[in-house]
């Protein structure tokens, strides 16, 4: 199976061992951030640092100022690593190393944008703002990243792109010194708390036969339980349409499902319309569609309509690849199973083989390895180890 790591320019830029040390591993491709969110990393192997706070969302290369110029929505240049270009340093070592490129391409998940642009958020049904999340139903956040997806998507020495957070974000955020765990909150109640009423969702909501203010308030009746620690592990669809009743869940559906594809589908054609023939389109996504964040809920069929394939996570017991990836079996596309091989943050590099063979087994074609940078000297070996197996 064709394998891609990920990895930040940070990690590249600087250290001149470091591309030839991933394409050690036995990988035939790196996924190198152009567009990413604000992060504290640790870099184990780097001469010259062992921690880059990224500060806020950022590009990684030079934005376009003739694209940008005028515009109140905006990428901000990063400021943390050397260089005029970190990303497209990185890349030009990358592919010297004999290893394939594509950017990895951080969407709707910016801080900073909703720091200066408070608007721009999600509300939630209490009135709070998720400035770390976009609403992607406003019309001017939907343009920003659409271009968003076309510049920092085609970069040069790239043959594909990775979009991650192409679709709804909501509650859940590992933000800074998070302190939202003091209630269990499962997916069901995480929707509740993930739908937004921004002015373009109340239009929105009114469109399907909702009044939005109406909803709120059974959003908030359907979440006293949750807040009384009675009910907070309801999860799926079912649990959703429990806590809020089928009709009013079935109609937010409606309208955020209308919402996403559109984003979906009009990254993905400016993205094509930049690149050249043959460039590969991969969403990070999620076969539940009413699921939210990186790896944001789709239609498996909607989605390999639109994209050439999907990055899906696969780090976890058998039963969750197999919810993860059944879905998507049979249809066509790429199929990649990204896992975690970071003991450290939840991963299991020494079982990646078996875990990679179940994957294949359930049809996945591809493999993602989250994240080359961050990982541990043995955990690096494990995942080489692990590589060679497989190829053999």
């Amino acid at each position: 199976m064709r394998a891609s790591a990920f990895v930040y320019p940070w990690d590249v830029v600087g250290d001149p061992d470091a591309a030839a040390r991933l394409a050690h591993l036995g990988v035939r491709q790196a996924t190198l951030a152009s567009a990413y969110h604000s992060t504290r990393a640790l870099t184990p192997r780097h001469p010259g640092h062992r921690i880059v706070t990224a500060e806020h969302a950022a590009v990684l290369y030079p934005p376009d100022a003739a694209r940008w110029k005028g515009r109140d929505l905006h990428p901000f240049p990063q400021s943390w690593v050397a260089g005029e270009d970190p990303y497209a340093e990185a890349a030009e070592a990358l592919a010297g190393a004999g290893l394939q490129v594509h950017t990895w391409v951080v969407l709707a998940h910016n801080s900073r944008l909703g720091a200066e642009h408070p608007e721009t958020s999600v509300v939630n049904a209490y009135g709070d703002r998720y400035p770390w999340a976009p609403c992607i139903a406003q019309d001017a956040v939907h343009a920003y990243l659409v271009d968003l997806a076309a510049e920092a998507a085609v970069r040069p020495g790239a043959s594909g792109t990775e979009l991650e957070s192409c679709g709804w974000y909501g509650f859940a955020h590992l933000h800074a010194h998070d302190k939202t765990a003091g209630v269990g909150l499962g997916d069901a109640a995480q929707y509740l708390m993930s739908l937004c009423f921004c002015p373009a969702c109340r239009s929105g909501y009114a469109g399907t036969g909702l009044d939005a203010g109406e909803l709120a308030g059974a959003v908030r009746r359907a979440l006293e339980p949750v807040w009384a620690g009675q009910g907070s592990g309801a999860s799926g669809w079912s649990g959703v349409r429990e806590l809020l009743g089928a009709g009013l869940a079935d109609a937010t559906r409606q309208w955020r499902d209308q919402v996403a594809r559109r984003l979906q589908e009009a990254a993905v054609a400016a993205v094509r319309l930049a690149a050249p023939e043959g460039y590969q389109v991969l969403l990070h996504a999620d076969p539940a569609p009413y699921r939210t964040g990186a790896n944001v809920g789709v239609d498996p069929a909607h989605i390999l309509s639109t994209a050439d394939g999907v990055v899906l996570p696969c780090t976890g017991g058998d039963a969750a690849r197999e919810a993860v990836l059944g879905p998507f079996a049979g249809r066509g596309g790429v199929l990649a199973a990204n896992f975690g091989v970071v003991s450290g943050m939840g991963g299991s590099p020494a079982t990646l083989e078996r875990d990679a063979a179940h994957a294949r087994s359930l049809g996945a074609t591809e493999l993602r390895l989250y994240h080359a940078g961050l990982a541990s000297g043995p955990d690096l070996d494990a995942v080489a180890s692990a590589l060679g197996r497989l190829a053999g």
